[in-house]
């Protein structure tokens, strides 16, 4: 039971591992869209709809001079990821160099090492009563 614990363990934890280093190097784009204090359309990795009220720009009539204010807004919100994820093993110091050779060395050790005792899952299990013969039925016999 606590082979099998660890084993579960293991993949969960290398699996947000993974999760973690995927979402750290992504890189997105949020857009909003609001309309007054409103918000009217939020978008993920595209730009936001707008709702249509935007303030046309006045056709250049020296008779008519008429100025709106908006009332829309766009809002862009860019999550940059990180870019390198290499590590410099040169800038290490020699006590990191240490715990370093050291943990690797323990992992790899462990790596190869059996269970403690031999377990037999079927030990008290008796097994099915034969009826009948199958070999003997069907006169099939391994030579």
């Amino acid at each position: 039971m606590y082979f099998i614990m660890k084993q579960l363990l293991r993949k969960i934890s290398s699996i947000i591992m993974a999760f973690v280093v995927l979402f750290s190097t992504m890189s997105f784009t949020f857009s909003e869209h609001y309309c007054g204090h409103k918000l009217v359309d939020i978008g993920l990795f595209s730009k936001a709809e707008s709702c249509g009220m935007e303030v046309q720009m006045p056709s250049t009539s020296k008779d008519c001079d008429l100025k709106k204010s908006d009332c829309c807004n766009d809002e862009v919100k860019q999550f940059q990821g990180q870019n390198e994820l290499n590590t410099n093993f040169s800038t290490l110091d020699f006590q990191q160099q240490q715990i370093f050779v050291a943990s690797f060395a323990y992992s790899y050790i462990n790596l190869f090492e059996g269970l403690d005792k031999n377990i037999i899952p079927f030990k008290y299990y008796t097994p099915p009563l034969l009826v009948t013969d199958i070999q003997v039925l069907g006169q099939t016999f391994l030579i």
